[in-house]
């Protein structure tokens, strides 16, 4: 593999493309005129073997190449087989329409009108087949606003053409199942064990179109440990604002990819880093550059989350949100003690007030904002230890939840402590407590995540049989 790498970068600064202009590694490919030469690595250098590669993926491949159509693994999966991981998706492009692509494939349901592609169900999992995009015509077809955002992208063309509608180098390459080569058409291979971040094209004018690589970047960052080349830094200082434009449900999406790739931690310091915080939860960010506690909450419960992902333990966004925002809530709460409301108010109003303003910049399905408000009103609840209201609390659904989210709350430096020792006891010593889910002295939470109380469901009766007349 050294071998081949030698021979594809020459002395490891810059390269020849197929026109024999040489492509310089200080900056990111940008496309040539005239007809593109790629690398083809073949399967004795790349290493990447069929066993490795998810079954289902490999049935949409053959049966693409079968019926006469090129066929790619492409993207994260092979960027990931290339490095010795684990893909957690398996992507295909080819040169099949989304709607030839459906008559391919009974399991297959079409969606998206800005990105058209094609969902082939295998049970739960999905395998998604995009169509090689083209290049796009935006003052003939109107697909970019003023701002240089993609509005639509349903241009399809060629391979060698689709390549350069993808954002990062190490995103752009192609495994082709027709003799089991790895298509590289912008030095992504290279890039990929030199463990280095490049957008492909013009930085600006990636990040125009779709600010959301901005995001992405910070994740791959901080998943696979790369270094992010100086353009990408400048550029994300300065076009972070266009996040603004971005709706917020995709926002949504994005931060559950960020937060639970198993690296949250480090993707949270990079997102204040470059000052992208503010886009994603601003009242958080208003707030953590001068209370270094709350910085010290988010970040145990994002290591928790961490831990929990790496030992493919469940986890809950609600419990990650709820303690994002949980500076902006105690915050807001004392302002309202302060003017004269009671506190049991201040906290209902309050926690309306701070899931209202969060949603629209980045929105958190209610079945998740339902639990984050159970957690939040019972940490005041945990103060009480004797009598009806301590068995009601204990017996709660979100007991759990709660009760790892207060501990976490001591781990930070909050003066909870007493309350967290009753609590913990009270669990040790109740043998209902110690079946119910993540029993204290077991390796805790983010709680609630994958355990915790819960009601039991009432067996369904079955209708009785009428006897015959």
């Amino acid at each position: 593999m050294l071998k081949w790498l030698a021979a594809l970068t020459g002395n490891g600064k810059s390269r020849h493309n197929g026109d024999g202009r040489k492509k310089h590694r200080n900056s990111g490919p940008h496309k040539p005129q005239g007809a593109l030469q790629a690398a083809r690595i073949p399967r004795a250098e790349h290493g990447i073997s069929r066993k490795d590669i998810d079954e289902h993926a490999l049935k949409v491949l053959y049966r693409l190449r079968k019926t006469g159509y090129h066929a790619c693994l492409v993207g994260g999966a092979v960027r990931d087989l290339a490095l010795g991981k684990r893909p957690k998706d398996f992507d295909v492009a080819t040169d099949a329409t989304p709607e030839e692509v459906n008559r391919l494939f009974r399991n297959c349901r079409l969606i998206g009108r800005r990105f058209r592609l094609a969902h082939i169900h295998f049970g739960r999992q999905i395998i998604e087949v995009a169509t090689f995009r083209g290049d796009h015509d935006a003052s003939r077809d109107g697909h970019l606003d003023d701002s240089g955002r993609i509005l639509r992208d349903n241009v399809y063309g060629s391979i060698d053409e689709d390549v350069w509608r993808r954002d990062f180098t190490a995103n752009a390459l192609y495994y082709d199942i027709e003799d089991f080569s790895v298509i590289d058409f912008v030095d992504g291979w290279r890039d990929i064990h030199d463990k280095r971040l490049r957008v492909i094209g013009d930085t600006d004018t990636r990040f125009r179109e779709d600010p959301v690589r901005m995001i992405r970047a910070i994740r791959f960052a901080a998943k696979l440990g790369f270094h992010i080349d100086e353009e990408i830094r400048e550029a994300i200082h300065r076009l972070g604002h266009l996040l603004q434009d971005i709706p917020p449900a995709r926002l949504y999406e994005e931060t559950l990819k960020l937060f639970h790739s198993g690296h949250a931690v480090e993707s949270f310091q990079q997102l204040r880093d470059y000052h992208l915080l503010q886009y994603l939860f601003p009242q958080t960010a208003a707030i953590i550059e001068e209370d270094g506690a709350a910085v010290r909450f988010i970040e145990l419960a994002l290591h928790s989350t961490d831990k929990r992902i790496r030992a493919e333990l469940p986890v809950t966004p609600a419990f990650l949100f709820a303690a994002m925002l949980w500076a902006p809530l105690q915050r807001r709460v004392a302002q309202e003690v302060e003017q004269g409301v009671p506190y049991a108010m201040a906290m209902q109003q309050s926690i309306t007030d701070v899931v209202g303003e969060q949603v629209r910049s980045l929105s958190i399905p209610r079945r998740f904002t339902t639990v984050m408000r159970d957690i939040w009103a019972m940490q005041a609840r945990f103060r009480y230890r004797k009598g009806k209201r301590a068995h009601s609390l204990f017996h709660h659904p979100k007991f759990r939840a709660a009760y790892d989210f207060i501990c976490l709350r001591g781990e930070a430096g909050e003066d909870v402590g007493e309350d967290v020792t009753f609590w913990t006891e009270k669990q040790q010593h109740t043998p209902s407590a110690q079946h119910a889910g993540e029993g204290a002295g077991q390796e805790r939470g983010p709680g609630g995540q994958g355990g915790g109380h819960s009601r039991r469901r009432r067996p369904r009766r079955r209708p009785r049989k009428r006897r015959p007349q």
